[in-house]
């Protein structure tokens, strides 16, 4: 060790000390004071600031901060060192300098922005630009309270260069577990511009393989309830997440963070409990099988169900609909309560039309009923005596219901059944000559759906569509900001809706098109979506740089993308290098065979001590073939299916399409020869998926031969099983 670095450790050394010892007294003088259980509320709020400064203390004590920037603000004679953790630590005094500086303060986004040079930089604060110059940045690893590690990334006059990614490379070549941690000691510049981005736009975010866009996305949530602690809540922010087993992959992210109470959902689970249509959901199971298995290599097209459901044309279909059942929604009949007694149509039209035309259709009919309901009592009051008054009640209140049967029901699911042909349009107001250019294929698969009282996740958007429509929508509903993640999976109406659920189109919408292996539901081109918003409602990024896997890894699905996807968005990796990916034919495209290579596989790479290895097949179905065949000898190998809401980590198996999102130490392909994958785009985005959810080791197995798009002899690969 340096004589420079030597004293660098020995200086932060010191300083860790001070700030542990402020953590302690600080924790000390809190936990002192009795905890108030009584009913005083302002004793109450009292107290539950004291318990939140308690968590906020004991968390940050292991692990304090993880980087320094010492920064001479225009106008001073000496740079000030400043201290960045998770976490903001206030002095000890009132109106003391903070100790530790919050991440997602103003000041702290130099750290994350500045890379290096001598120029004076600027960073934007409540009070306006602040500018300076920076002369040390540093990073800091503590943990369990005990300093591990001191980088300097930039001395300024230094005459070395800046080693910004020396720490960075530290951190990504560790062992992952099962679960998604932060990034926030080495969140890099442009992910950092992502994060504290204005609140009010649609951000979308095309991010490859390992670029961190799930992590920071998360981040964002944090920041957000940061900056806008006056204007949002946590209560009203969502996630909405591929699967269950992802929610509970990337669960551990936002508590670290110091964030709770953010809902996170998959959407099919959110819409459906809003329509109170989960007993009628078709198990998602079903379409998977159909699309990853007997469809397998058959990219599909705008009339694919879910492509067809969530487009543009659809939606002015369904517009159609509600709009003429809306616009006929009074009957047209006068209301006679009792003989001699009639309320005119024209009167009832006016309330409908004219003097309710602001609530939504449903609320509308709701208003006139209650409307006319008044009017029935009124008018009794003026019956006499009382035997008559008894006699026109009991006839009005059967006419009543009666005549509130005329009224259409303008339940989204009635409404979707009529357009479909699955149930009768009684009154033949719906303009049939619209839905003539639904797709034979889908018409009648729907019918038949609707029929037999099942829905599918495709359904949901329009019937999500149907319900704004008919019914409008609660303030409660709202929310503050919407994520969503693997936002290529999702259509245009999908996102249509959910603006409708969010105020000041507040998204932060990320994915990537290469992973766009649910093509058939999904969008082929984010115009899909910024085209709903306008040109100032929305802004795009591109994170480009992926920090999940090595060089070779990456490399090598590159060179899937290149030779299998049209104008496909390729990695950068950083420089972190490891072994090659490993192309192992195992002679024979038998079960037996490839159940044998699979177990020679785990069985290599589980003894290099690697936490998670994961093996991913085509389907379910083969999946659950290679668990069963495979558990003898792993009796602890875990078969996950799209069922499962935990991650477990370990050695696991599962199809293809349930990884995306994850990732894995190692990970081995089960069969990449043409037996499961052809050679159109869809099938090459599969196995990109596959081969970049390693962050260490890949290790492709096939029998015999292979598509065109996988190169078996490229400078990051090597073919046949490692020497002994």
């Amino acid at each position: 060790m340096s004589e420079d670095v030597q004293s660098a450790y020995q200086e932060e050394q010191n300083k860790l000390v001070s700030v542990l010892g402020e953590i302690g007294n600080q924790l000390a003088r809190l936990r002192a004071v009795p905890v108030y259980t009584g009913h005083d509320f302002t004793e109450q709020v009292l107290e539950a600031g004291r318990e939140e400064r308690r968590q906020r203390l004991a968390k940050s004590e292991p692990e304090p901060y993880f980087g320094r920037m010492d920064f001479e603000e225009d106008g001073r004679s000496v740079p000030a060192p400043l201290y960045i953790g998770k976490t903001g630590l206030d002095g000890p005094d009132r109106g003391s300098l903070p100790i530790v500086i919050d991440w997602r303060a103003p000041v702290a986004s130099l750290f994350y922005s500045f890379t290096g040079g001598e120029e004076r930089i600027e960073y934007e604060a409540p009070e306006g630009l602040i500018g300076g110059t920076v002369h040390l940045k540093r990073n800091i690893m503590v943990r369990k309270s005990e300093l591990e590690r001191v980088v300097d990334t930039y001395t300024r006059g230094g005459e070395e260069p800046a080693v910004s990614d020396e720490f960075l490379l530290y951190r990504l070549g560790e062992n992952k577990d099962n679960r998604l941690r932060d990034i926030v000691s080495t969140i890099q510049a442009e992910q950092d511009k992502i994060i504290r981005a204005e609140k009010n736009k649609a951000l979308i975010i095309q991010g490859v393989a390992g670029s961190g866009k799930t992590t920071v996305a998360l981040h964002r949530l944090a920041f957000l309830l940061y900056q806008y602690q006056e204007q949002v809540s946590a209560e009203k922010m969502i996630i909405f997440a591929p699967n269950g087993m992802f929610l509970d992959y990337i669960s551990g992210v936002l508590p670290e963070l110091g964030v709770g109470d953010i809902q996170q959902r998959t959407f099919t689970d959110w819409a459906a409990k809003l329509l109170g249509l989960e007993s009628m959901l078709a198990d998602p199971a079903e379409t998977l099988d159909f699309w990853f298995g007997e469809a397998g290599g058959t990219a599909p097209g705008d009339d694919a169900p879910g492509r067809f459901k969530g487009s543009d044309r659809f939606r002015a279909m369904l517009d159609a609909a509600a709009s003429a059942l809306e616009a006929s929604g009074a009957p047209e009949l006068a209301f006679e309560a009792w003989e001699g007694k009639t309320l005119p149509y024209e009167t009832i039209l006016h309330w409908y039309a004219d003097e309710y035309k602001h609530y939504s259709a449903a609320g509308r009919k709701e208003r006139v009923l209650a409307r006319i309901h008044r009017w029935i009592e009124m008018e009794l009051k003026n019956v006499k005596p009382e035997t008559l008054r008894k006699e026109h009640k009991k006839k009005a209140a059967a006419r009543e219901k009666a005549y509130a049967k005329k009224w259409p029901d303008f339940s989204p699911l009635t409404l979707y059944k009529q357009i479909f042909g699955a149930a009768k349009d009684p009154r033949g107001v719906l303009p049939q000559e619209a839905f003539e250019s639904i797709p034979a294929s889908v018409l009648k698969a729907t019918r038949k759906d609707l029929k037999d009282g099942r829905i599918r996740e495709e359904d949901l958007p329009p019937l999500l569509y149907l319900h704004l429509l008919l019914n409008g929508i609660e303030g409660a509903e709202r929310f503050d900001h919407i994520v969503i993640d693997e936002a290529q999976d999702f259509s245009p109406l999908q996102v249509w809706v959910l603006d409708r659920f969010v105020r000041g189109h507040s998204f932060t919408i990320l994915g990537d098109l290469s992973q766009g292996i649910h093509a058939y539901k999904g969008v082929h081109a984010w115009e899909e979506m910024s085209d709903l918003f306008g040109g100032d409602e929305t802004s795009y990024h591109a994170l480009t740089r992926s920090y999940r896997s090595t060089m070779e890894i990456i490399g090598f699905a590159n060179v899937i993308l290149s030779g299998g996807v049209a104008n496909a968005i390729e990695a950068v990796p950083v420089f972190r290098s490891g072994d090659k990916v490993r192309m192992i034919d195992f002679g024979s495209a038998d079960g037996a065979a490839g159940v044998r290579a699979a177990a020679r596989a785990l069985r290599t790479l589980w003894n290099r001590e690697h936490k998670t290895v994961s093996l991913l097949t085509r389907t379910q179905e083969q999946a659950e073939a290679l668990h069963a065949a495979l558990r003898p000898e792993f009796p602890e190998i875990n078969l996950i299916d799209g069922s499962m809401t935990q991650y477990e980590g370990g050695l696991s198996v599962l199809p293809l399409h349930l990884s995306k999102g994850l990732e894995f130490d190692a990970v081995v392909i089960a069969d990449a020869g043409t037996s499961n994958y052809g050679s159109s785009e869809w099938d090459a985005k599969m196995l990109y998926v596959g081969c970049t959810r390693a962050l260490h080791e890949l290790w492709v197995l096939h029998g015999g031969e292979v598509p065109s798009f996988l190169d078996c002899s490229g400078e990051w690969s090597e073919t046949g099983w490692p020497e002994a």
